[in-house]
């Protein structure tokens, strides 16, 4: 195999990272407007990137709404796409971060800075990668395009919009998972099951749809019977004199199996002491099952393995129950069969579905040309025999005809995307350019 990549490239890619870093690109509505519509420094580091990739030989265009822009090399009627975004998520208390989270640090072998690995990071190294290819002399047999999105941590309304204008790729891959490659990503379906509310109790716990909820607080009527059940149970809480706080165990909803629900606790204490139907759907018929068979029946699949479903928040007032569930549905089953079930299962405990967001699943055969290629690829350069895997996340990848999740982390990396002090070796970062630059070599050179 031909080394590609230089001391130069790498130079050049941690440079250009930098200056993304440097630009706080979350999302802000408040700051919307027209050529700007996730507010304008998402827009400012969408225009620093195609700024970027002309300076390295690239033909850009910019979307003229604000929602995503690309970044093109190489001739053919194939396209193949490199799904990056340039949003990130917010820094969150400053006081957790060693250095300033939007001023990348280069220190003990790390670049450190929001972005740095999700997923500007990543972006930088196939940009780079394909820089030095086209260095190298290496001609195109597909036209490649760098396709960057601005609001992939949100609601994907950029690639909406991309998709309604523009060309669909070919095939493709997002640098914006695990190495070796995601060949599956389960369907996501997030909804709200809404119901009568009561005067007996209330009840305002939980958060994002994508986490499972690790405090779950209540303050309402017959607390010491909701103690006594908690005790019984042998349930964690802390007691706050007047009122108590559940404890669970977060992970990401993706591996609600893995985690401990506090609301699920929570609600289980409840059923016990007040004859509420909303709660009885979650505490007595629930309870912590984490994979929706009491719901909807035993759903799992060769292909990608066990459906999940986590009771993400719980809203009970004297006018509405609100429960808020995130599901993550094998690739072989539709959602409209299961919705069907739930629909039924929660009509006796006087609930409503309300569908919240919908992403379709992922799916590309292993024998596939492309997997075989970016497999193989990761395999001769790293010598790892991992199998390709399945993932309940998702990425842009599920957006676009014949893409994979490919990279950019490592086995053996720490995944410190989302999270305070959030950096990338700068060694994993090398070696990801040279993976990327050889199976696109392999993939698009002539």
């Amino acid at each position: 195999m031909k080394q590609f990549v230089t001391e130069q490239h790498h130079e050049q890619a941690v440079e250009s990272l930098s200056e993304l870093i440097r630009i706080p690109s979350v999302l802000d509505e408040g700051d919307s407007g027209e050529g700007h519509p996730f507010g304008k420094k998402v827009v400012a580091a969408l225009d620093k990137v195609l700024e970027i990739a002309e300076g390295l030989g690239f033909k850009s265009f910019k979307d003229p709404e604000g929602y995503y822009g690309y970044a093109e090399v190489g001739s053919g009627d194939e396209l193949f796409g490199i799904l990056c975004h340039m949003d990130v998520v917010p820094a969150g208390d400053e006081n957790n971060w060693k250095t300033k989270p939007f001023d990348p640090t280069v220190k003990d072998g790390f670049i450190i800075g929001r972005g740095s690995e999700d997923d500007k990071g990543p972006s930088m190294a196939a940009m780079y990668a394909v820089k030095a290819l086209m260095d190298a002399g290496v001609e195109f047999k597909t036209r490649i395009r760098f396709i960057f999105g601005t609001d992939e941590e949100n609601l994907w309304r950029c690639l909406e919009k991309y998709n309604e204008k523009e060309e669909g790729v070919t095939q493709g891959f997002a640098p914006d998972a695990v190495f070796p490659l995601i060949y599956a990503e389960k369907g996501l379906l997030q909804a709200y099951l809404t119901g009568p509310g009561t005067s007996e109790f209330s009840v305002h716990a939980g958060g994002a749809f994508n986490v499972v909820p690790d405090e779950a607080p209540y303050s309402g009527e017959k607390l010491a019977e909701v103690k006594d059940a908690l005790n019984k149970h042998h349930f964690d809480f802390e007691d706050k004199g007047d009122g108590i706080v559940v404890l669970g165990k977060s992970i990401h909803a993706k591996d609600a199996a893995e985690g401990v629900n506090a609301i699920s606790r929570l609600a289980i204490a409840l059923s016990e002491v007040f004859d509420f139907a909303p709660i009885q759907f979650l505490g007595q018929l629930v309870q912590e099952n984490a994979t929706g068979e009491k719901v909807v029946g035993k759903t799992i699949d060769e292909q990608s393995g066990e459906l999940t479903m986590n009771f993400a928040n719980l809203e009970i007032t004297p006018e509405h129950t609100k429960i808020g569930v995130d599901m993550r549905i094998p690739v072989s089953f539709k959602k409209e069969d299961l919705v069907e079930k739930m629909k039924e299962t929660v009509e006796k405990y006087d609930l409503t579905y309300e569908e919240f967001d919908f992403l379709d699943s992922l799916y590309v055969p292993k024998d596939s040309e492309l997997i075989q290629q970016l497999l193989g690829t990761y395999r001769d350069i790293t010598g790892d025999m991992t199998e390709p895997l399945v993932s309940g996340g998702a990425t842009f990848a599920r957006t676009m005809n014949q893409c994979v999740a490919f990279g950019a982390l490592f086995p053996d990396t720490s995944d410190l995307m989302h999270q305070a002090n959030e950096k990338w070796e700068l060694s994993s970062m090398y070696k990801t350019m040279e993976i990327y630059a050889e199976a696109i070599y392999r993939l698009c050179g002539k």
